[in-house]
């Protein structure tokens, strides 16, 4: 088979060409930060961006070291590269403006104000550099209120949203899901739709924006369901945990099994319910009642509880498992990564320009589902972290046509701007 232009790929047995990924060409430069924006990042990335993080000056970093620096603790760093700043001196600030005017989309993941301190304030600044320019700012709090100047995490910002309080099982505290409803569903997920919807109206105007995502207002979103059902009687109407999504109905929670393992159990609708009932060998009569009767729940909780217990998982996995009952096992990372050969793959599937391949594999042969490309090492269930400066010295070289001593230089460790027509003082 012939080369194909770069921009097009043959994928799976579909025998189509397709297009890179959708992104491919854009110029994105990340502050580092928690989770939330470099979750935005890494989406950018993996489909088609070029990401260059900005991370803190080291003294090794950017040096012809046999020690270079260590990783940071950032595992959300595929395919990104890194430069290594001292944005508190005005050559490392300098440095970042040049970039802006080659720069699509910048993402700012600290608290209000911070920018403007290092003197890059989107409208007075960072705009005026480069109209075309998209500032993703990613917050915790709102912007304004009385929270906007404090510090959180995770679990403060879906507090205040009201969604942790949702959040439990009946007659406990609210239980927090770990950051995953803050930080990546209703933050970084939702940065990353800001972004997209910016491009598509520079698309139209030629113009960039600001824009401003926060986890508060994020998260909020992410409960519409559970908040419009808190009007409606026998959804979603009374205490966390006594709901019939949230653990209080028995035909709709997990159970343990024999071996210590459990089972998902979602039959709602009743013909679920029965296929449920006929594969667990109960009689619709054993639950006392209609199955949608609370007074009956307690005692069909009991029943399925027992009932569960008599087999292991695989056992039960081999009676539903093809079945309409709603009831599957409830898989963990490590067996999805060991045993089942669980394939990462990229968050949506475009069929005509897939993202790029998480799993590693050949680059030809793939299905869209899986994304285009040889995939990374650690097939997405690791990550080897990035170190301050990896990389980041070639994205300059192709972004801007920089050399180092000439448009920029080294200083304690991190990259200064010299100075136009001559190299700084150092």
């Amino acid at each position: 088979m012939a080369p194909l232009p770069p921009h097009l790929y043959y994928i799976g047995d579909l025998d189509i060409m397709t297009q890179s990924p959708p992104l491919t060409g854009l110029r994105v430069l990340e502050f580092a930060g928690l989770a939330p924006g470099p979750f935005a990042g890494l989406l950018l990335a993996d489909y088609g961006a070029t990401v260059l993080r900005i991370d803190r000056a080291h003294p090794s970093a950017h040096a012809s070291s046999t020690s270079p620096p260590p990783p940071t603790p950032d595992q959300l760093t595929r395919r990104k590269s890194s430069i290594a700043v001292n944005t508190k001196t005005p050559k490392g600030v300098a440095l970042i403006k040049r970039l802006i005017s080659q720069t699509d989309i910048l993402i700012d993941p600290f608290r209000p104000g911070v920018l403007e301190k290092m003197g890059l304030s989107p409208s007075e600044v960072l705009l005026k550099l480069n109209p075309r320019l998209i500032v993703a700012r990613m917050t915790g709090f709102r912007r304004d209120g009385k929270y906007a100047d404090m510090a959180g995490h995770d679990i403060n910002y879906i507090a205040v949203s009201g969604v942790l309080s949702m959040l439990g099982r009946a007659g406990e505290k609210p239980y927090a899901p770990a950051n995953i409803v803050g930080d990546f569903g209703g933050g970084g997920l939702v940065c990353f739709v800001g972004i997209l919807l910016a491009l598509l109206q520079r698309e139209r105007t030629g113009l960039g924006q600001v824009v401003e995502a926060n986890m508060v207002d994020g998260s909020g979103f992410l409960a519409s369901m559970p908040r419009f059902a808190m009007d409606r009687k026998g959804t979603w109407d009374r205490e966390r945990g006594t709901n019939l999504l949230d653990g209080g109905a028995p035909f709709y929670d997990t159970y343990e099994t024999k071996d210590g393992g459990f089972m998902a159990v979602g039959a709602l609708e009743p013909q679920f319910f029965e296929a449920l009932l006929k594969g667990l060998q109960i009689k619709a009569d054993d639950i006392g009642g209609d199955r949608m009767d609370r007074r009956t729940w307690e005692r069909q909780r009991e029943i399925y509880t027992k009932r569960f217990r008599q087999k292991t998982r695989a056992e039960w996995e081999a009676v539903f498992d093809g079945t309409d009952a709603c009831c599957t096992p409830v898989l963990t990372q490590q067996e999805l990564r060991r045993e089942r050969g669980f394939d990462q793959r990229p968050i949506v599937t475009l069929r005509n320009s897939p993202g790029h391949a998480i799993h590693e594999g050949e680059a030809e042969g793939r299905q869209p589902a899986e994304g285009q490309g040889i995939g990374v090492e650690g097939d997405g269930w690791s990550e080897k972290g990035l170190r301050p400066g990896e990389g980041g010295e070639d994205v300059l070289g192709q972004w801007m046509g920089w050399s180092k001593g000439n448009q920029y230089d080294v200083q304690d460790g991190g990259l200064v701007a010299v100075e136009r027509g001559g190299r700084a003082k150092l």
